[in-house]
């Protein structure tokens, strides 16, 4: 049986804990009758033990921290919150003294969403490359300059640590996680069970491109990104956007890069090369991938590819087959 301990405390975020619990419980059942006792336990500890509420008002049952280290958990990870609710957390000396500890016992340990913040806080990321929420990325890099911070992935595993971004991505680490002590087989069903709309792997971006444009600016060309997205296989320059959106080229261009903060050519460039990412896990040939993307011939898809990723999109595939 392999024991993952949740760490909370008031005012926690309780989707960060029952998201990926729900995963690892779900993995039990998936198993059946083929593993008994369940293959993993769940474990709920904060600093003094008792009942802890969460930022939505639902209050769980924790053991203390120091009870936990009579029996380490296989995997530790520390939930995320807003900043009033971990100012209190980052002030209290008693995880100074016992967090490090489970931490160094555990098989692996991490956080979910903005908990990484306490992790480095601890001293426990450093030297390390780490995702957390996008809105903490910036002050997380700012606070702690040995972190590397990865502001595009889902999560990041870095030897023993693993982190994850926004919320929901907890859910994804955790099928992950699942993956590699069971089976990609009892992940997917897993996701299958949970009605996920698909396993998601870690290099995949916290935003689409869509949702990257729309949140630096309310943008007037939201339709039109939409439109570009479910047509990248056509020409989409310059002239042929421009007249969609009904204005003149230049007006167009200069408007586009105003709303967005880049090119339209950037743009088309930034969802073509995110689409290929999922189909070549799909396995699907180069020269598919590149038609289905509007970057044939197959040479000028890996050029491409390659010089955005660093990746040959070849090696690629190969390394993310499973997904």
């Amino acid at each position: 049986m392999r024991h993952v301990a949740f760490v909370v405390y008031p005012g926690f975020e309780l989707l960060d804990m029952s998201g990926p619990a729900s995963v690892f419980t779900s993995a039990n059942r998936s198993l059946g009758l083929r593993e008994k006792p369940p293959f993993y336990a769940i474990n709920l500890v904060s600093v003094a033990g008792g009942p802890v509420t969460s930022s939505s008002g639902v209050t769980v049952e924790t053991q203390s921290l120091k009870d936990l280290t009579r029996k380490a958990a296989d995997t530790l990870l520390v939930v995320g919150a807003e900043r009033e609710h971990l100012l209190p957390v980052l002030a209290d000396p008693s995880w100074m003294a016992w967090l490090p500890k489970l931490a160094g016992k555990a098989r692996r340990f991490g956080s979910v969403c903005s908990g990484a913040i306490l992790l480095a806080r601890l001293g426990l990321l450093d030297g390390c490359r780490v995702a957390t929420h996008w809105d903490a990325c910036a002050p997380l890099a700012a606070a702690f300059a040995s972190v590397t911070v990865d502001p595009d992935s889902l999560y990041v595993v870095d030897g023993r640590l693993w982190t994850s971004a926004g919320v929901t991505t907890g859910i994804d680490m955790a099928l992950a996680m699942v993956a590699q002590d069971l089976s990609a087989d009892i992940a997917g069903e897993v996701a299958k069970r949970l009605v996920l709309y698909a396993r998601r792997p870690g290099y995949q971006s916290q935003f689409s491109p869509l949702l990257q444009a729309q949140v630096k600016a309310d943008s007037p060309f939201a339709e039109l990104m939409a439109w570009i997205l479910a047509n990248l296989a056509c020409p989409l320059d310059v002239p042929v956007l421009a007249d969609r959106a009904g204005l003149s080229e230049r007006t167009f261009h200069r408007k586009f890069v105003a709303a967005t903060g880049e090119t339209p050519a950037r743009f088309v460039e930034t969802a073509r090369l995110d689409a290929a990412r999922m189909l070549l896990c799909r396995g699907l040939s180069l020269k598919s991938v590149a038609a289905e993307v509007g970057l044939s011939p197959a040479a000028r898809f890996s050029e491409a590819f390659e010089r955005r990723f660093g990746v040959s999109p070849r090696l690629f595939r190969e390394m993310h087959a499973e997904f």
